[in-house]
């Protein structure tokens, strides 16, 4: 055995054969900090030597094979080349949309994934998706003249959030994203396909001078079942598309295209992430979609095939780099962004969670699906808004009307909860859904069960409001879409720069995190090679801005 204040140690493989190095024995290191160094040199490659019984690195020097009788040598144990980030993920992801890393940040509703951040992120060449679920289209058209404009031919997404009981305005956002030449939607919450991206998808199908089909319209579908992963990975349904050639929103020529090319260029197979989820875990949801890929691939012999991509649970070096080596094309970030400076969240939220452990979060019901019992992840720590939420769906849930409620617990609610009078919260929806969806007005008039639900969802919809803007006397209520990833994320950076929320900024996170990706597949392809250290060369912890 080796001296024990040696920081490196080697085990020989079955299969070593050995080299010999040449070069400056000055850049030769064997102490703590310049061993650190030279690992972290990742433009450079690595060779470990054995001089006289001491393991050490260098960044420098050449291989031997033979010796010239001036020159002495050191014996090379091992070595590992440069690492180049576009080496990480799928170069495929890279060329397609014309971005550094295979790292994207995904659309967080209510502009959280602002117009400042896709701008900053894109501006860098690093691909974001604007948020924008919740917004009236005025509000989303001049997000798209200001991303435009600012970012030129530099790649960038927009968000559709499904609308399944409201498709007039999916259908106001397509026409929005096409009559701008919004290039690259995120399509996600579909569990089926709509006429509305089908239309999108094969209306910007074409030919070019090749005879190739060339696809102007991109889609990132983010899912989590294999039902819904499959009509992604499968062409449009011929049904839809021959509806659209008789509407005359496509062509003959652009139907046929439709056929031949599959609904999404890429599928993010989302885990267990912050609002909408189905908490799956990621090391079993990802080979469930990539086998299902390869099986659909199989079928159809696309010229390019999906690349699947993940989201959910990636806020750190070793995640991003976990996903990676199980076959992720890309990787893509939610929670985490939503704490940085772009982020279009009030400062007391983004403080609210650079203080989140992962055991912070809990389920909650959503104000999209409410009826439906369906729930999203959200922060529990300084927000009363989980509890308060659940406690409005089980009174939803065990009473027909609100004639039925018990006055003391009516006196609760408008006092504690909705801090308004029933009668005040149904006059502002009532003037909201007169101008949204007078057809819902008009049903809740007959349906006492469906009109509690609307009020219900006054607080539901607002909450998350009130908390991107700040509003002041509510902060107890504010509803933070938020996954675990964050609370790993404060984990990670604590004690660097990137603790404190006014250094938290997007194109920093990304580096960061790629960085640490590739440092750490360095370490792990080294001691796969036989190759000891101690753990501390293990981590990856930010201390210092890149580039």
């Amino acid at each position: 055995m080796l001296k024990q204040h040696q920081q490196l140690k080697f085990f020989p493989s079955m299969n070593n054969n050995y080299q010999g190095w040449q070069g400056d024995f000055d850049t030769v290191y064997f102490d703590r900090e310049n061993i650190r160094n030279t690992l972290m040199n990742l433009n450079s490659p690595c060779y470990i030597l054995n001089k006289k019984g001491q393991i050490g690195i260098s960044n420098e020097g050449s291989l031997s094979y033979s010796a010239n009788g001036k020159t002495q040598k050191l014996e090379m144990l091992l070595t590992v080349p440069p690492i180049r980030f576009d080496q990480l993920g799928d170069p495929g992801f890279l060329e397609f949309y014309n971005v550094k890393y295979a790292y994207m940040t995904g659309a967080m509703a209510q502009g959280i994934a602002s117009e400042e951040m896709v701008i900053t992120l894109g501006k860098a060449n690093i691909l974001s998706s604007f948020g924008a679920g919740g917004l009236s289209p005025t509000r989303i058209e001049a997000a798209i003249h200001k991303i435009k404009q600012a970012l030129h031919n530099k790649s960038y997404a927009f968000n559709l959030l499904h609308s399944p009981s409201e498709p007039a305005i999916e259908r106001r956002l397509i026409d929005l994203y096409l009559q701008h030449q919004v290039r690259i939607i995120e399509a996600s919450a579909f569990l089926d396909l709509s006429d509305n991206i089908v239309y999108y998808r094969a209306a910007g199908l074409s030919l070019n001078s090749a005879n190739e089909i060339e696809i102007k319209n991109k889609i990132i579908a983010k899912v989590s079942r294999r039902e819904v992963a499959t009509k992604f990975l499968q062409p449009a349904p011929t049904k839809i598309l021959t509806q659209l050639v008789e509407q005359g929103l496509i062509t003959e020529l652009q139907a046929n295209l439709a056929a031949k090319i599959p609904m999404a260029d890429d599928i993010t197979v989302e885990a267990d992430s912050g609002g909408h989820t189905d908490n799956r875990p990621l090391v079993c949801l990802l080979p469930s979609i990539l086998e299902l890929r390869d099986e659909i691939q199989g079928k159809y012999d696309y010229e390019k095939p999906v690349r699947i991509g993940v989201a959910g649970g990636i806020s750190t070096p070793q995640s991003a780099l976990a996903a990676l080596m199980m076959g992720a094309a890309y990787i893509v970030t939610g929670s985490i962004n939503q704490s940085c400076v772009e982020a279009g969240t009030s400062e007391y939220t983004k403080k609210l969670l650079a203080q989140a452990e992962m055991t912070d979060v809990m389920m909650a019901p959503a104000a999209d699906m409410f009826e439906m019992g369906v729930k999203l992840q959200v922060l529990k720590r300084g927000t009363l808004f989980p509890l308060r939420a659940q406690k409005l769906w089980e009174l939803y849930r065990n009473y027909n009307s609100f004639a039925e409620i018990p006055p003391d617990e009516i006196e609760k609610l408008e006092k504690q909860i909705l801090r308004k009078t029933i009668a005040e919260i149904w006059q502002e929806t009532s003037t909201y859904l007169s101008q949204r969806n007078p057809e819902k007005l008009s049903k809740a008039a007959n349906n006492p069960q469906l009109k509690m639900a609307l009020i219900f969802r006054w607080y539901l919809g607002l909450s998350s409001r009130w908390s991107n803007t700040g509003e002041k006397g509510r902060e107890i209520d504010y509803q933070i879409w938020c996954g675990p990833a964050m609370g790993s994320f404060n984990n990670w950076v604590r004690g660097s720069y990137l603790a404190d929320i006014n250094n938290r900024r997007v194109v920093d996170v990304a580096d960061q995190i790629m960085t640490g990706a590739a440092y750490l597949y360095r370490i792990q392809n080294l001691k796969i090679q036989g190759l000891q250290m101690p753990e501390e060369y293990s981590q990856y912890h930010p201390q210092s801005r890149l580039g």
